[in-house]
């Protein structure tokens, strides 16, 4: 039997496992927005924002602990801030900030230009080289976000926007820069040091903002406060993570291009939102544009 023949059947397999465990990850971020939408109502959005860090850094400790996992090499460290910026200080707080003026399914929209950012960031940082049928099916599902925006019931641009928008950059160099260290290191791994690194650098403002505001919430907006901070920005980040490394940041990325309808749906469910069937059409489409990217060659250079 041919080697290469085997080779091939098994990176097939590789990035077919990818492809579903970024799907997973996907899916668990699928209900930060309407989980921090209704956390900010109760909750101080810097608590929010920083606090659902420190909640994760004490499940990162003890897995690191548990599983003896060796100290970051000295190179690896740079990157881990990269995504410590990103991913656990930058798109968490911009967006409980954000949020507290946007509705869910508005917030969904927005961050519907995630792929397209993280697809352009880690083309140029992971020196990959996607086709032209790659961008151009990718530009067409955001397109459909955008005008499924335009034409729904949701508010129309606000000055928020301009904050969730600076928060999906930070998401998308946090992506990048995580699926880049995951090769190495391991997907759980990367997000679990990334929140040992910067979680001394949040104690302060967290507990400034504690002595600030209190504790005094509702039990649901401490449970959703518990999810993004479990779930979020911890558990997904594993399915996530692993799944880049194992599929590609670029391809793996277009994944989210579905977030949107999926947080729309719990949305739904949780703040009692209407999904029409114009929503569903929009969402068949997006996923046929993410079927069709899979196919697309993506290239290194």
């Amino acid at each position: 039997m041919n080697s290469s023949g085997v080779g091939d059947r098994s990176n097939m397999r590789s990035v077919r496992l990818g492809m579903w465990l970024g799907l997973l990850g996907v899916v668990g971020f699928s209900a930060t927005l309407p989980a921090t939408r209704l956390a900010v109502y109760y909750i101080d959005p810097l608590i929010v924002g920083l606090g659902r860090a420190l909640v994760a850094a004490v499940g990162a400790m003890v897995m690191l602990l548990l599983t003896r996992q060796p100290l970051p090499a000295a190179a690896q460290l740079k990157g881990l801030m990269v995504v410590a910026l990103g991913v656990i200080v930058g798109f968490p707080l911009l967006s409980a900030i954000a949020l507290q003026q946007l509705p869910a399914a508005h917030g969904a929209v927005v961050v519907a230009v995630l792929p397209m950012l993280t697809a352009v960031v880690g083309a140029i940082r992971m020196r990959q080289r996607p086709s032209i049928q790659f961008w151009l099916v990718s530009m067409v599902g955001t397109l459909l976000v955008v005008v499924f925006a335009v034409g729904s019931d949701t508010q129309g641009l606000q000055a928020a926007d301009g904050i969730l928008f600076l928060a999906c950059l930070a998401a998308a160099f946090g992506y990048v820069e995580g699926g880049r260290l995951a090769k190495d290191m391991g997907g759980w791994q990367v997000i679990c040091w990334a929140l040992v690194l910067v979680m001394p650098f949040l104690l302060l403002p967290v507990g400034w903002s504690f002595h600030q505001h209190g504790f005094d919430a509702p039990l649901s907006g401490w449970l959703a406060f518990l999810y993004v901070s479990l779930v979020s920005q911890f558990l997904a980040f594993f399915l996530w993570y692993q799944g880049m490394a194992m599929a590609g940041v670029v391809r793996v990325s277009q994944l989210q291009l579905l977030q949107p309808f999926m947080t729309l749906l719990v949305a739904a469910v949780v703040l009692d939102e209407v999904i029409t069937s114009g929503m569903i059409a929009f969402a068949v489409a997006v996923v046929a544009t993410v079927a069709v990217g899979r196919r697309m060659p993506i290239v290194q250079h």
